[in-house]
C-alpha cells in the first residue's frame, strides 16, 4: 500500500510539474528567447528571398518585423514581407521555448535555418486555427501553397 501512495505521489507531482507554465518574458529590446544571440550579421527578408531564390536553404540571422503570433501560447510567428506575399512562418527549434503576445509589431533578429518547402492545405489550416482565423476563413483554404519556413534556435528583440 505504501508503494502505491509514493507511486501516486510521485506521478501527481511529475504531472503538475510538466503542467507547470513557465512565464515569458515580455518582448523588450534585448530580450532573448531560446538561445542566446546577438544582431551581428542578420540580412533582412528580402535579401533571404534573394538568397533563397538561387539555393535551396540558408542558414544565419535573419532581421524582420513580426506580423503575428501563435494565438495558444506563442508556438510561431510570422514575418512580413513586402507587397501582398504570404507573411514567413518561424517555428521554434524543437518547440523548446515560446513568444509572448506583445511581439507582434517588433522587430527580431532570429538565428536558425530557412528553407522554401510546400505547406498542406492540412497545415495551412491547422496554423489559421491557431492564429483565431474564423472558420469561413479556414474553409477558404484548399491547395498546398509554396512558402518560406524558418526553424528559430534563438529569437533577440531589436525594436
Amino acid at each position: 500500500m505504501k508503494k502505491f501512495i509514493a507511486l501516486f505521489v510521485a506521478a501527481f507531482a511529475f504531472i503538475a510539474i510538466s503542467n507547470a507554465q513557465t512565464s515569458i518574458q515580455p518582448a523588450k529590446v534585448g530580450v532573448s528567447y531560446g538561445k542566446k544571440i546577438d544582431k551581428s550579421g542578420a540580412i533582412s527578408v528580402k535579401q533571404l528571398e534573394k538568397a533563397l531564390a538561387s539555393k535551396d536553404n540558408y542558414t544565419g540571422k535573419i532581421e524582420g518585423e513580426v506580423i503575428q503570433v501563435c494565438k495558444k501560447k506563442g508556438c510561431f510567428i510570422t514575418l512580413k514581407r513586402e507587397g501582398d506575399q504570404e507573411p514567413i512562418m518561424v517555428r521554434f527549434t524543437d518547440y523548446a521555448y515560446f513568444l509572448p503576445q506583445d511581439i507582434t509589431g517588433k522587430t527580431v533578429v532570429l538565428e536558425g535555418r530557412a528553407k522554401v518547402k510546400e505547406t498542406t492545405v492540412e497545415w495551412q489550416k491547422h496554423y489559421a486555427e491557431d492564429m483565431g482565423k474564423s472558420k469561413e476563413e479556414i474553409a477558404k483554404i484548399t491547395k498546398p501553397r509554396k512558402d518560406i519556413s524558418i526553424v528559430a534556435d534563438g529569437v533577440l528583440v531589436v525594436k
